[in-house]
This record gives C-alpha cells, sequence and structure tokens, in this order.
C-alpha cells in the first residue's frame, strides 16, 4: 500500500483526527483492506456510521471517555487490524522460506583428492566390492552403469530425474554422466565429488576419470 506509515498508525488506533477529510479516511480504509486480500466495504461502512457525518464537514472528535460499548468495539476493531497484520506477516515468511529453501543450496563437500584428477575413498570396505549410490539433488541427467569395463555387462541406463536415486554394488563399476554437476555420489556411505569430465571408474579405494 501506498499509504504513508503515520497514516497506517492512525487507522490502527482509529486516531482519525490526525487524517484529512473523511473521503480520504474511506479511501485509505479501503485500500489498506484490500492490499490485505479483504473487501474494504465493510470497514468503510462501519467507519461511515461511527465517525462520519458527511463528505463535505469535517468530523470533530470527542475527548470524554466512550461508552462502554464504544470502548468494547474499538479494541475489537484494533485487534482485527492487528491479526491481520500478524497474518500477512506470517505468509509473507512462510513464501520466503519456500522460495528461498530447497536442495539446490546443498552443498557437497570435496575430499582429499589423489592428484587433481582423482578423488579418494576415505574407507576400503571388506573384499574391495563397491555400494555406489547416484542422487540426483540439483536437476536430472542421464547416467549409465556397467560392470567392470566399458563393455561390461550393463546395469543401468536411462535419465535419473531430480529427487531419484540409484544404487549399484560389485567390485569396478564404471560410471556414465550427462550431467554431472547435478548429482551427489555416494560410495560405500561416503559422499565424494566428482574429478572433472563425464565418464568414471569407481572402485572401492577411488574415482578416476575413465579416460586415465
Amino acid at each position: 500500500t501506498k499509504i504513508r506509515p503515520k497514516y497506517l498508525r492512525a487507522l490502527e488506533d482509529e486516531h482519525f483526527d490526525i487524517l484529512p477529510a473523511p473521503t480520504y479516511v474511506k479511501g485509505f480504509l479501503r485500500s489498506y483492506a484490500e492490499a490485505l486480500g479483504l473487501d474494504g466495504q465493510p470497514f468503510v461502512d462501519e467507519y461511515t456510521s461511527r465517525f462520519a457525518i458527511g463528505d463535505e464537514e469535517p468530523v470533530v472528535y470527542s475527548r470524554r471517555a466512550p461508552a462502554p460499548r464504544r470502548d468494547r468495539s474499538t479494541r475489537e476493531s484494533r485487534m482485527a487490524v492487528l491479526a491481520l497484520l500478524g497474518i500477512a506477516v506470517l505468509t509473507a515468511l512462510v513464501i520466503a522460506a519456500w522460495r528461498f529453501g530447497g536442495p539446490e543450496n546443498e552443498t557437497v563437500p570435496r575430499l582429499d583428492a589423489q592428484g587433481q584428477d582423482s578423488a579418494t575413498v576415505p574407507a576400503r570396505p571388506a573384499a574391495g566390492r563397491v555400494k555406489l549410490v547416484v542422487v540426483a539433488v540439483k536437476g536430472g541427467s542421464w547416467m549409465e552403469v556397467r560392470a567392470g569395463s566399458l563393455s561390461g555387462q550393463l546395469l543401468y541406463s536411462g535419465t535419473l530425474e531430480r529427487g531419484q536415486q540409484k544404487p549399484f554394488q560389485g567390485r569396478r563399476l564404471q560410471l556414465a554422466l550427462a550431467e554431472p554437476e547435478n548429482v551427489v555420489v555416494r560410495v560405500n556411505g561416503n559422499r565424494v565429488e566428482l574429478p572433472a569430465g563425464t565418464a568414471f571408474v569407481v572402485t572401492a579405494r577411488r574415482i578416476i576419470p575413465a579416460s586415465s
């Protein structure tokens, strides 16, 4: 809303003597209600019935203590306005959390590598077997996994959509990814970062580019 802050406070506290003529007060009430997603006409009607005495005459307010019924109505109106403001703030916070949160912010920690083009798996599993899990975190990626060598048994070939994961086991695995930056790779329960490239050899000890 484009209403000045001091006028908003005057509307909430029902200090209408601070505001301009009744015509402007009605416009402020209608704009404020519509900014909160409400119908502004009931607020205008209540103001007219309680305070306004004409569109062309200024409103004169008495400083005497209001009658008990009016005081109760004033408190109820103020509580309603505060409740609406609270709902608006809560809604804004929920929307902000939804927009700026999510798996895109997940970072994959780097592990110490054996050279520039390889990543080392810290723990060597029993009998040298590999338990490989590929998770699509930031987006989808086409993936192919073979046992042993590039001409070995085909274990999987297809597109891994965001949020999906696929597990594989073997002594030596060939892994090919179209979009490696979109996935997280775990070897024997440890998250590792892939070296540069799109094709990799995965063993219990390390992951290296397939061309090495």
